[in-house]
């Protein structure tokens, strides 16, 4: 016979990443990402941890979902401040259950940074808060061994995880479909990428690349990569994540004649709106506010872009 009391006692579902958009009319649209934590606790949950005893157990899924729920159907100033969210979703629990005692709703902010092209900021592009990394490697081989006469070099510079997303203005459409295809067209989505951009230069010696713009390069393989996702006007090249990045490369091989070519792998980070339809909620395709983002799998693209001909330094 059991004699233990249970002292203290919550549950609940935590990592609940939620995504909330908010469109206005003139274009500009706001982003709040949140993953939130939700513990319920009240005396009456005693005896599913003591008798087996489920009857007044709120789901944790339960849970989950009513975090998706509220972040589509309270008013967007309530969502888009974390406090006033997680108060929300707290006074919603204790009074929508009577067994209730008491809800705790910790919530984690990850901020997206609106992005400045041209000192302007963008309507609908973002990037992550955090600094990208920025490397290099450096090989110089001697061209006839064992003499250290004549030396040939070559430098590989790039950057990674320069984390970007916008709300708008990404398509994937007409693609090949068979019997194993369940994904539908996509006319627009919200996309985000972890960017991995790295470039080479190659010299006949090392003298070439004393007046290379290291720095210049490096600040316009960035800006490049950042407008070319934004802000290109042509609609193709927002038709796949494949034509914007051959459009980052393309832009940064003709900025610098002294870079030989362009290297991208861009992981496609999913975020999909989250079906409110149980509800009776419209949130899917242009109702789509409320998005779940998630972790694996995800989409990745890679590509090698070079000029038709190379030429060296």
């Amino acid at each position: 016979m059991e004699t233990s009391i249970v002292k203290s006692q919550a549950y609940g579902k935590d990592r609940v990443r939620v995504v909330r958009v908010v469109r206005h009319a003139d274009g500009w649209q706001e982003i709040a990402d949140y993953s939130v934590r939700c513990l319920l606790s009240g005396a009456q949950f005693e005896s599913s941890y003591t008798k087996g005893d489920n009857k007044l157990v709120v789901a944790t899924d339960s849970q989950k979902n009513t975090v998706f729920y509220l972040a589509k159907t309270l008013p967007a100033e309530k969502v888009m401040v974390p406090e006033v969210f997680a108060a929300e979703i707290a006074k919603f629990m204790v009074n929508k259950y009577d067994h209730v005692t008491t809800c705790q709703v910790k919530i984690i902010t990850k901020p997206w940074e609106r992005m400045q092209l041209n000192n302007t900021q963008h309507p609908h592009s973002f990037y992550r808060e955090g600094k990208e990394t920025r490397w290099t490697e450096a090989v110089v081989t001697k061209i006839n061994p064992p003499s250290k006469i004549g030396l040939k070099a070559r430098i590989d510079s790039g950057f990674y995880d320069l984390e970007v997303l916008k709300t708008t203005n990404s398509a994937f459409t007409d693609f090949w479909r068979d019997e194993l295809t369940t994904l539908p067209d996509m006319p627009d989505r919200l996309l985000s990428t972890k960017v991995l951009c790295q470039w080479k230069y190659v010299a006949g010696n090392l003298d070439a690349l004393e007046n290379v713009p290291f720095d210049a390069i490096y600040a316009g393989a960035k800006r490049n990569t950042l407008d070319a996702f934004a802000n290109d006007p042509r609609a193709w090249v927002h038709a796949s994540v494949q034509t914007t990045l051959y459009i980052m490369a393309d832009r940064i091989l003709n900025d610098f004649a002294q870079v030989d070519d362009i290297y991208y792998a861009l992981p496609n980070i999913h975020y999909f709106p989250f079906d409110l339809s149980p509800f009776g909620l419209k949130n899917l395709q242009a109702d789509a506010e409320v998005y779940m983002p998630i972790a694996d799998p995800s989409g990745y693209i890679t590509a090698t872009v070079s000029r038709p001909s190379k030429g060296k330094i």
